[in-house]
């Protein structure tokens, strides 16, 4: 049974779909370069940093975590919005649990298996609806859309959801990721359209 998280949106505006936003039933695609390939053989995810535990994971280790499935949205920063995506997956707050986060951690620096990197305060990550998933709509999360693993952050836009996630890097300082560096907003509300810095 799905978690219907697409509520959340009340935290933040009036409107499920946010400004500047439009309605779409297809789920574009959109990287910085090209989609990764991966062998299943040889994958890991890390998680390291300011934790009690760092971990190095195989996929079907990863997928042995306590896992869920929620129907959630999702919001790109080029002006699109996905409704009732349903995503199954490890929520950050397991994944924390899992490793035992320092008191010092102030920060989450995730990265991608393309060299993408992208950065979220420890406290916008400690919410059940920022999840590393691998099912999309009951099937493996394709490869375009960042399978075998990506981070949802359906509070953000969505650039702050790492495709081909291979880890999480707890921090003590505030870094900032690939499009934050650029110009993209550190924030990335989408209904205060903070698109960009």
């Amino acid at each position: 049974m799905a978690n219907d998280v697409t509520h959340l949106y009340e935290e933040f505006g009036d409107d499920r779909l946010p400004p500047g936003q439009r309605e779409t039933q297809r789920f574009p695609v959109l990287s910085k370069s090209g989609t990764p390939s991966w062998d299943p053989e040889t994958w890991s995810f890390e998680a390291w940093g300011a934790v009690d535990t760092e971990l190095d994971l195989s996929f079907d280790e990863f997928r042995d975590l306590p896992s869920e499935t929620q129907v959630q949205d999702f919001h790109c920063v080029t002006g699109w919005s996905k409704f009732d995506c349903e995503f199954e997956g490890v929520t950050f707050p397991a994944l924390a649990d899992a490793v035992g986060v320092d008191d010092d951690a102030v920060h989450v620096m995730f990265h991608a298996m393309d060299g993408y990197t992208t950065n979220l305060p420890l406290d916008q990550c400690m919410r059940d609806e920022v999840m590393f998933v691998w099912g999309y709509d009951g099937e493996d999360l394709p490869a375009d859309h960042g399978g075998p693993l990506r981070v949802v952050t359906p509070h953000k836009y969505a650039y702050k959801g790492a495709k081909w996630v291979s880890g999480v890097e707890f921090l003590t300082e505030p870094e900032r990721g690939y499009w934050e560096k650029r110009g993209y907003s550190n924030t990335a509300n989408p209904w205060n359209e903070e698109r960009y810095s």
